[in-house]
């Protein structure tokens, strides 16, 4: 699969005009498009609803136009939360997953009326002394052991700190039915970055027979199953992309085979992802500073891993774009390198890239999920300016660059 950009040199030639670079840019007609795809692919659930990974990219601007599809918004902490409201999301349309959680952070999801999932059994005790148990609530399961699809290990929750185990989940439905919930939910999240149409119908049969399990030992009412994130995207241009109706229709199936026969035809299917909702549809743009000639040939961007660390702290791969230069044959090997004081502050090693010259512009791809969002202050770098190419062709800022002042506005000089 070829990678193009979204935007073209010429475009990133006038933005900078006015927004000088490093910076973010986010494609408005990317992501309306593909959420409409997801929500067409869920169509045959009456009560299907996407919850859109706040931690993937929190920002109000993006959560707006999500909101304008249909979306809700996922939520960890009280930030999050706060941002959530300040988008006028309220209610069920928020579903906080949690974990360590303070306990001001359950207050206000309750004061929100969040759907609150826990992650662990004690946080009913805990929650009860916070905030009154509402109506609807929710309980992360975690299987243990391997995950696996076809004998191939997808990830192992055995060691994820997540989630309530088998036995804790009946206890948990008992305990809480007891408190005076009413709807029950069941969440679980058993792979990341998963690039194949398998992932959520597997995760589904998991969940669907727990959920008939669940319902058989404790009575409760199984409002809905939360097949949270997990559904990934092509970082590298020789991967497929995941079919987002196969993996509907894959997940459709389990829901007659499983669930229909057992009465359960009301149950709603939730899904959270982030990564798939956005990472395609944003892009760093960064210029070149600098070329340096030593053991091997270094370009040298404005941006950093500040600006994105995924592949300094993952090596994770994301494919570069030399703007103007897309045609070119790719025969020069080069390390993509920011400025930061720390040598896994690459974004490529031994990357195969047309000649590139000082000045050129770069597109790194697929960075509307997890990239801005991990920014950091090292060395005093300042966190980047956030773009949205609307569909109209016009841009508009939704984050300013930071100053210096920013970064220094947490301390008080004067006694020194």
């Amino acid at each position: 699969m070829e990678k193009k950009p979204f935007v073209t040199l010429e475009q990133v030639e006038s933005i900078v005009n006015d927004y000088p670079t490093p910076f973010h840019l986010y494609d408005e007609k990317g992501i309306r498009e593909n959420a409409r795809k997801l929500k067409a692919a869920f169509a045959w659930n009456k009560g299907y609803k996407e919850y859109f990974a706040v931690k993937a990219t929190p920002n109000p601007y993006i959560m707006k136009v999500l909101k304008e599809e249909g979306i809700g918004a996922d939520c960890s902490s009280l930030t999050e939360l706060m941002l959530s409201d300040k988008v006028g999301l309220g209610g069920h349309d928020i579903m906080f997953s949690s974990n360590v959680t303070p306990a001001e952070d359950f207050a206000l999801a309750a004061k929100l009326g969040a759907i609150v999932n826990f992650d662990d059994i004690t946080h009913i005790d805990f929650y009860e002394k916070v905030a009154p148990f509402q109506e609807t609530m929710s309980c992360r399961y975690n299987p243990g052991g391997d995950f696996k699809i076809q004998s191939q290990i997808m990830d192992t929750p055995q060691d994820a700190k997540y989630g309530l185990t088998r036995p804790q989940m009946t206890e948990a439905f008992l305990k809480l039915k007891e408190k005076g919930v009413k709807h029950f939910g069941i969440h679980a999240f058993l792979a990341s970055n998963t690039v194949t149409n398998e992932y959520y119908p597997a995760l589904a049969r998991i969940l669907f027979k727990t959920a008939v399990e669940l319902q058989k030992e404790t009575g409760v009412h199984i409002a809905f199953i939360n097949l949270s994130g997990g559904v990934g995207i092509p970082y590298r241009p020789e991967q497929e992309p995941n079919d987002i109706m196969a993996i509907g229709e894959g997940v459709r199936k389990a829901y007659e085979e499983i669930l229909v026969p057992e009465g359960m035809d009301d149950v709603a299917i939730y899904t959270e992802l982030g990564r798939f909702v956005l990472a395609p549809y944003g892009c760093l743009v960064a210029k070149v500073l600098h070329q340096k000639h030593t053991h091997k040939e270094y370009v040298g961007l404005d941006a950093c891993a500040a600006n994105l660390m995924r592949p300094a702290i993952y090596g994770a791969y994301h494919h570069i774009t030399v703007l103007g230069k897309e045609n070119e044959p790719c025969n020069f090997k080069y390390d993509v390198t920011g400025g930061l004081c720390e040598n896994n502050d690459k974004f490529a090693i031994d990357r195969m890239l047309p000649e590139v010259e000082i000045g050129d512009y770069v597109v790194i791809h697929d960075t509307g999920a997890h990239g801005f969002a991990m920014g950091y202050n090292y060395n005093g770098k300042l966190r980047s300016a956030e773009l949205l190419l609307k569909e109209n062709g016009s841009v508009e800022m939704i984050r300013r660059a930071e100053t210096p002042a920013d970064y220094f506005a947490t301390l008080d000089f004067s006694r020194l």
